[in-house]
């Protein structure tokens, strides 16, 4: 409890009246009025318990903090006696049914009533509380992730657009900047953000940063990935040049569902600099990837970001209830992509996926010849419109997860078939020619920030009759594909101002570690 402060919220600096902030030096102790929290505690429900107790002796001159540690007697019959049960520590995040797990989780849940003990239970009343109950460094969203000296470092242009190496990297923030460093040849060997030392030379607590890979970046712009990972190459002055300056770093952070962090990698991309250069431009970079998880990419969090794909997926076969989503192997509802040909036979299998907010049209030609068959024809065209597996859903929003059902669309799909009036002795051959998707959306959540959400997505397929040609004839017929977005918001009323809603949709990691 004596390292436990929830009011400490600035990072390496001192907040005013936590008499519990570690940043705070005597001096500004003394500029305190009251102590904003003056017990810490750790679980109210132990029997017996350590407290920190803060206060201010205000006679003194100048004013000191007074920090006590005391023993603390919960007056409740109903109380714990000894933590002794580790799984309860921390939370786990349920287990997801699939079709592998689902007969087991059926057995082990599906009953009026199961068990959560565990196999056996070793109390031991004398037994202090676990050594490891809280030594666990485990994160919560927006953290600054700690190293041994201070915090991971991810520089990042504050005022101007010079760096700054104040900028801490918060836990499960995916961050991207780009900022402009002064250099100097003669120098450049004992300018810190320059070299590769100065990023990893700090250890995430008990995780050291390993270096993933290093490109070098030539003068001209060539970039060649080296074959030892492992080398440090520090910045080298040598006659009007330096070599091995950090142009980019990319960190890759490793987590697990109890916010711990397991892994921290670098990617370096070094490259060299002459006298007449008076700065070099920096690019950061830094993810975050669960254990034991693949990662999917999002387009948007929540709300639908313009420009990004939009996600797609199947639902699954065989299961008693809905439960998650199967992602297509680009996990993006898409379209025919035109080629330079233009021939439809030869553009099978080219797809471009479709951007949200991005009206997009693409076509092809088709030759047909008398000895063509209808039906192969029809389903090749089909394949060409559709792909090869065209998605049953589409994800409402950029960050919907595959076991939210509600948060998935089902693509209604039309079919529009011209009619001709023809020989009824003569059989029709009925061919897709053009396929049609409209995906509505609206605009969601705070007036303020409002966020894009899919609401309706339809598939419409157009067939037309093609008669059967004579020996020797050829006609050409035009195939196309396209997207259309409609934004079905309901508009403000005139003179009308309304209040910020809270129906919104949180990021699904909002509040990380709990579910």
């Amino acid at each position: 409890v004596a390292r436990l402060c929830v009011c400490d919220l600035l990072v390496a600096q001192c907040d005013a009246n936590c008499c519990c902030d570690p940043d705070c030096s005597p001096e500004e102790f003394s500029l305190f009025t009251t102590c904003s929290v003056p017990v810490v505690v750790g679980d109210s429900h132990l029997c017996r318990q350590k407290a920190a107790v803060y206060s201010l002796d205000v006679e003194a001159n100048p004013p000191e903090r007074i920090f006590q540690l005391v023993d603390q007697v919960n007056p409740s019959i109903f109380c714990i006696h000894a933590t002794n049960y580790k799984q309860a520590l921390y939370l786990n995040s349920p287990e997801m049914p699939t079709a592998e797990n689902f007969d087991r989780l059926l057995s082990e849940f599906g009953g009026a009533a199961f068990s959560a003990e565990p196999e056996g239970w070793s109390v031991d009343t004398e037994a202090p509380d676990p050594p490891d109950a809280n030594e666990t460094h485990s994160y919560q969203y927006g953290a600054p992730v700690q190293t041994e000296d201070a915090f991971l470092r991810l520089p990042s242009p504050v005022v101007s657009s010079w760096c700054s190496d104040a900028n801490p990297a918060g836990f499960l923030v995916n961050q991207a900047t780009k900022c402009i460093r002064s250099v100097s040849v003669e120098k450049c060997d004992s300018i810190q953000g320059l070299s590769m030392l100065f990023y990893i030379n700090s250890s995430i607590l008990a995780v050291n940063v390993t270096v993933q890979s290093i490109v070098v970046q030539s003068l001209d712009g060539m970039r060649t990935l080296l074959e030892g990972d492992d080398v440090l190459r520090l910045p080298l002055a040598l006659d009007e040049l330096c070599l091995n300056i950090v142009l980019g770093v990319s960190y890759h952070i490793t987590y697990t569902d109890t916010g711990a962090i397991t892994e921290a990698a670098a990617a370096f991309v070094l490259g060299t600099i002459t006298k007449e250069a008076l700065s070099v431009q920096q690019s950061f970079q830094i993810s975050f990837t669960q254990a034991n998880t693949k990662p999917v990419p999002l387009s948007g969090n929540p709300g639908y970001v313009v420009g990004l794909p939009v996600r797609a997926g199947f639902r699954p076969q065989g299961y008693p209830f809905l439960v998650e989503f199967l992602t297509n192997k680009h996990s993006q509802l898409s379209i025919l992509q035109s080629t330079a040909s233009q021939d439809c036979l030869a553009a099978q299998g080219a797809r471009a996926p479709v951007l949200f907010g991005y009206n997009m049209i693409s076509g092809c030609k088709l030759r047909i010849t008398a000895g063509m068959k209808c039906q192969p024809l029809a389903q090749t065209l089909l394949d060409v419109l559709k792909g090869q597996s065209f998605p049953e859903y589409v994800a409402s929003f950029g960050n919907s997860q595959a076991q939210d059902v509600l948060d998935w669309v089902p693509i209604t799909h039309l079919h529009i078939s011209e009619q001709r009036f023809s020989n009824p002795l003569q059989s029709l051959c009925q061919i897709p020619v053009a396929l049609g998707i409209e995906v509505k959306w609206t605009k969601y959540g705070s007036l303020v920030n409002p966020q894009a959400r899919i609401v309706n997505v339809t598939a419409t397929l157009s067939t037309s009759t093609l008669k059967q040609l004579p020996p020797g004839r050829e006609k050409i017929i035009p195939v196309t594909s396209s997207v259309v977005f409609t934004d079905i918001s309901s508009p403000a009323e005139p003179g009308y101002k309304a209040w910020p809603t809270i129906n919104i949709k949180l990021p699904f990691d909002f509040f990380y570690p709990f579910v």
